[in-house]
């Protein structure tokens, strides 16, 4: 589900760009002369070895090509600090079990959690028991329900994903205002689909127009397919179609290629390298992808070294690491794919 969110390890983009530039200076500036220069100072040689930093990491089982990149990502930047010793649980939908590997983690005394909820409501209470017990935590992607939970949080953004999409259709359709546009969205029951839901449909107002065909899938290549026939059978016309998630969406464009119709070019959620791949080509329907960053599970671990070891973000004078960290939703078009394409994931 990415539920997803809704990974080969992808970029940082947009605020996330700040975090690594904060993190990757290895040369100690001068002796500062004011509050803010001091901190600017330490926090230059972030990547210095430091105090030895152990992470417990769980996260929803690898279904998808997203998920799997944001454990894949978070492996590959711990390895990175030779200070840093990363213990991960396996993947897992049951909420019980990740419950359980957080107990684990806090009876294992590890300095810090890096923990992606398959449920945030059901992981609060014993997120906030890990830090009732002095263990920092570092929640990605779907939030607890208690800011007692997390340090830190590291958030994509499921409603600017909508409104990134909403505004790229308007774009295209350049006042069409009998314009049919589709969306396909994920699992309905998800706070994150009904984020990209109302940015869309906010998105498209602002131009004049709606959501005239909508159908919901589970972010799997299966229902993809399935939900896209459907959507196809019920819309004889359509302008624009909005894929919340490239994953399911090689089954949505399957679908497409079934049914043999061309009048109508698509947008794709998440931002994996296929369809970036496309986006490329230009010979296909697909025109775009808003971004939704697999690199969440990295930022978390980069997060919580820095918190144990008592540092902080260089660009900014703020001497903590801040409580939230939400992430950009860029657009991938022809004209801008080559920037994303080497961070992408692959569905």
């Amino acid at each position: 589900m990415s539920a997803r969110r809704l990974l080969s390890a992808t970029a940082v983009v947009g605020i996330s760009a700040l975090l690594v530039t904060a993190c990757t200076s290895n040369t100690p500036e001068a002796e500062p002369s004011a509050p803010g220069a001091t901190n600017q100072a330490q926090a230059g040689a972030n990547d210095q070895p430091g105090k030895k930093v152990k992470i417990g990491f769980s996260a929803p089982a690898a279904d998808h090509g997203w998920m799997g990149a944001i454990t894949a990502a978070a492996k590959k930047e711990a390895g990175k600090h030779s200070d840093v010793e990363l213990v991960v649980a396996e993947g897992t939908n049951d909420v019980n079990l990740q419950i359980s590997q957080v107990e684990t983690f806090i009876n294992d005394k590890v300095d810090a959690i890096v923990l992606l909820p398959f449920d945030g409501a059901a992981l609060t209470a014993v997120a906030t028991k890990a830090m009732e017990a002095g263990i920092t935590v570092v929640n990605v992607d779907r939030e607890f329900n208690s800011p007692f939970a997390a340090r830190s949080t590291v958030l994509g953004d499921n409603y600017g994903m909508g409104r990134s999409a909403g505004t790229f259709v308007c774009k295209q359709l350049d006042g069409k205002k009998d314009a049919v546009v589709a969306e396909i969205a994920g699992i309905d029951s998800l706070p994150l689909t009904q984020d990209r839901s109302k940015g869309f449909k906010e998105a498209l107002a602002d131009c004049g127009l709606k959501v005239n065909n909508r159908v919901a899938a589970e972010f799997t290549v299966e229902s993809g397919e399935k939900a896209a026939a459907n959507l196809l059978q019920a819309a004889p016309k359509i302008d624009a179609i909005w894929n919340h998630d490239d994953d399911q969406g090689v089954g949505v464009m399957a679908a497409i290629k079934n049914s043999g119709r061309k009048e109508f070019f698509v947008v794709g959620g998440a931002g994996s390298a296929n369809v970036m791949r496309e986006i490329k080509a230009g010979n296909g329907l697909i025109k775009a992808t808003v971004i939704y960053p697999s690199t969440q599970g990295a930022d978390g671990i980069r997060l919580a070294r820095l918190i144990v070891q008592k540092k902080a973000l260089g660009d900014l004078v703020e001497v903590e690491v801040p409580r939230t960290i939400q992430l950009y939703a860029p657009v991938v078009t022809s004209e801008n794919v080559d920037q994303y394409l080497p961070t992408a994931f692959e569905s």
